[in-house]
């Protein structure tokens, strides 16, 4: 399969469903985890505009353990309950984070990171991991970015 690079063009809504549709292409009939979730990390880097950094941290029974992602080198294990990743983990909820300097607890891996959206990945009832997405913008993702994102979590999950 060869992925090519495309003008994101419409509405908002539009531009989202293109990636999905690319989401379902770069997964189908792929079985391995790991290789679907770094084409979906090289996805959301190419398609979101303002962020530096996006990528899973996966759960190993005791605490979330870095995966494939884009950006400059991360933090490697954190706890469940721990920063906005182990929080999002703990309640199995999106949290997006207008300042993470407000965020009780936030782990600071990339100083330049101001604002941050963490969607967990529920599989078959069990915890999976997390999508994180770092952005060094204050209040880079709003409503619209969550619905898509969980839309985009939620169709990568059916081939974890």
């Amino acid at each position: 399969m060869s992925f090519q690079t495309t003008a994101y063009e419409g509405t908002r809504e539009e531009q989202y469903n293109t990636v999905l549709s690319q989401l379902k292409g770069l997964i189908y009939d792929e079985p391995n985890a790991i290789a679907n979730m770094a084409n979906a990390s090289a996805l959301l880097n190419v398609f979101l505009t303002d962020i530096n950094w996006v990528g899973f941290y996966i759960y190993d029974g005791k605490e979330l353990v870095l995966g494939p992602f884009q950006g400059l080198p991360a933090c490697i294990r954190i706890g469940i309950g721990r920063g906005v990743c182990g929080t999002s983990a703990e309640q199995r909820r999106t949290i997006r984070v207008e300042n993470v300097n407000e965020f009780p607890g936030h782990i600071a891996c990339d100083e330049a990171t101001k604002s941050e959206i963490v969607v967990p990945i529920v599989k078959n009832g069990e915890l999976f991991g997390v999508l994180d997405i770092d952005s060094p913008h204050l209040s880079r993702f709003d409503q619209a970015d969550q619905e898509f994102l969980e839309q985009f979590v939620e169709i990568l999950s059916a081939q974890l």
